[in-house]
């Protein structure tokens, strides 16, 4: 495969003109498979917990995110959910689509606020049904293996006061189990496998933060403060799923900072990414016009690091599919920059939904098998620790087999001419065969330009 440098011409690929939404229906067919699977592991409960950080979990069931303090939200084998609340949380829950009864639980409120009205936790978790004989699921965020833990099913992320409630209503610890893996497993979690709406809200968001991204890209100029660069990406409002990043200069090199009144040079690496619920794009390079401009030792960045790099991510594309045991892109990932000088340590490729990382089925020998309704970053970062830096595509897509194709294509037919435009874009511009379910939510899908100043010059493949 020959990849080459070529100035290409990046079509506007469109924005929504509308936002998906989420019926009620659909949070109710969402409680239900979550019964569903409670029976199968035999609980008579699931408590889920949310704060502002970590609330995919709870806005996926029920479609409240708590914003300045946590929430309790309880499911049992029938009736309506309960969902317990603070000072704040009270009225905003409203909103929520799915129907619940609201339950005033002040220590959830912030300090300094009424905490001694409504009612507590015990009598909460009674109200609600719970009692000595109650087996109990816990999910919050996270779950562990028994290569962490000795009993990883009785570990807990979620604040201690739930979990010795819990345990002191229950008396055996036993019956109180981490349920994260109900929703979050790689394999059949609730939220692994989405509905076509929820894809069509997550290709929303993709529309944003990829143009986002092209705006930065095409209208940055040396001189701007970071921050003067970030306000380019536009942000609307939509809620984060991550905190913006745009780095120049030494503190590219780790990514993750946020923007500062740091000055954009000619010459110095970078790198920005922007999250939104259900999307995430991200770009890293050199803030230079070509390769004279690099700093001296790098000068062949191109041949050493980016073109290596785009070769592994064309070829992540292309063996992608449903039925694809997730280790064989593990595989290919290694195969191509697996030399220590890469630095390729976390898992090449996961999933995205709420939360900008739910799980990921990418890993060495990896035989889990990719499936219709699954959301994806590809998602490959080189940490060379060098003077090279990085080089980084990150975009996201979703996998959809014939019969959810022609849902999305039906229910909402300006996203699909979006997807099939950027399908033909990669095919016959960037060089990129896809099978037919891979659909690109980017509107800058596999566009990498490494000399960041020239964004019209990017890495394609040979035809």
């Amino acid at each position: 495969m020959t990849i080459n440098l070529n100035t290409v011409e990046l079509p506007n690929f469109g924005m929504p003109s509308a936002e998906p939404s989420l019926s009620q229906a659909i949070y109710e067919g969402r409680i239900d498979r979550l019964r569903q699977k409670m029976q199968a592991e035999a609980l008579d409960f699931v408590i889920v917990y949310g704060d502002r950080e970590h609330n995919a979990n709870t806005t996926y069931l029920c479609g409240y995110d708590p914003r300045f303090e946590e929430s309790l939200l309880i499911i049992g084998k029938t009736g309506l959910p309960h969902l317990l609340l603070g000072n704040e949380g009270w009225g905003y829950a409203e909103l929520a689509p799915l129907p619940v009864k609201r339950v005033l639980f002040q220590s959830l409120s912030l300090m300094g606020q009424d905490r001694l009205s409504g009612v507590s936790l015990s009598q909460a978790l009674s109200d609600a049904g719970i009692d000595v004989e109650s087996t109990i699921g816990v999910a919050g965020w996270k779950y562990f293996s028994a290569a962490e833990f000795a009993d990883p099913d009785h570990c807990f992320e979620t604040p201690s006061y739930l979990i010795d409630t819990l345990r002191k209503i229950s008396g055996n610890h036993q019956q109180v189990r981490n349920a994260n893996a109900l929703l979050m497993n790689p394999d059949d979690g609730l939220r692994i496998l989405n509905e076509a709406e929820q894809l069509a809200l997550f290709e929303f968001a993709a529309c944003h933060t990829s143009t986002g991204l092209k705006n930065v890209l095409f209208n940055m100029q040396p001189g701007m403060t970071e921050m003067q660069a970030t306000t380019l990406m536009q942000l609307n409002g939509f809620p984060l799923g991550a905190h913006t990043m745009l780095t120049n200069g030494p503190r590219a090199a780790y990514g993750l900072p946020s923007p500062s009144m740091n000055t954009l040079k000619v010459g110095e690496p970078f790198t920005m990414a922007m999250c939104l619920w259900g999307g995430l794009n991200a770009r890293a390079g050199w803030l230079v016009h070509d390769e004279t401009e690099l700093p001296d030792g790098v000068g062949d960045y191109l041949q050493k690091l980016a073109i290596p790099y785009f070769r592994a991510i064309v070829k992540w594309y292309e063996h992608i599919g449903i039925g694809v045991p997730a280790g064989e892109l593990y595989d290919i990932i290694h195969g191509e920059i697996g030399d220590p000088f890469y630095g390729v340590k976390l898992n090449p490729g996961h999933y995205i939904h709420i939360d900008e990382w739910v799980h990921s089925p990418v890993f060495k020998g990896s035989e889990l098998k990719f499936k219709s309704g699954m959301a994806l970053q590809v998602d490959v970062i080189p940490g060379t620790g060098t003077a090279y830096h990085t080089s980084n595509i990150e975009d996201g897509i979703a996998l959809a087999d014939e019969a959810l194709r022609a849902e999305l294509a039906q229910k909402f037919p300006e996203m699909w001419q979006r997807i099939q435009a950027r399908r033909k874009f990669m095919a016959e511009v960037i060089g990129i065969k896809l099978k037919p379910e891979v659909l690109p939510f980017s509107n800058i899908p596999a566009y990498l330009p490494p000399y960041m100043l020239s964004p019209r010059r990017v890495l394609t493949v040979q035809q």
